[in-house]
């Protein structure tokens, strides 16, 4: 099986904008099918102020946020097939940018901490939780693309 994603990215030099010097606006959009478009920008930990736009995603927390998702839905597909209901799942993901052992600026690491509220009824022990996320680690088409290490806190 295959599919096809698409994603369009614009920028566009403001008006009076001088481009050569390197300060230009890094503010951009990520246009997606179904009609969603996200602010974006260069990550301000990089670019400085004013030249980035801390409110907008920047394309490191995009990174860390399609680690963690791809990683909750499948973790949600598996408890749902194993009955197990789930009433909450939360992840404040966290990743290190940094020099790689090539040298290159990588993120190295991305950790996941999620903190899943099961209902009474069917909440399974700390053996079936880590089982589950295993699973669904090596499910993630995400986590399968990237060389990023990946560890799991919960």
């Amino acid at each position: 099986m295959m599919s096809v994603y698409n994603a369009k990215v614009v920028w566009n030099r403001s008006s009076g904008e001088s481009f050569i010097d390197r300060k230009y606006n890094r503010a951009h959009e990520w246009l997606f099918e179904g009609g969603v478009t996200i602010p974006a920008t260069a990550s301000h930990h990089i670019v400085p102020l004013p030249f980035s736009k801390p409110e907008n995603v920047d394309p490191e927390q995009a990174f860390i946020a399609s680690l963690s998702s791809c990683h909750m839905l499948f973790f949600l597909d598996l408890a749902s097939r194993n009955k197990i209901n789930i009433d909450q799942y939360v992840d404040e993901a966290t990743g290190i940018l940094e020099e790689d052992e090539d040298g290159k600026m990588a993120m190295t690491v991305v950790t996941l901490n999620p903190i899943i509220i099961f209902s009474e009824d069917t909440t399974p022990d700390r053996g079936k939780i880590e089982q589950l996320h295993h699973q669904a680690h090596n499910l993630c088409f995400i986590a399968n693309s990237v060389k990023t290490k990946i560890e799991i806190n919960f």
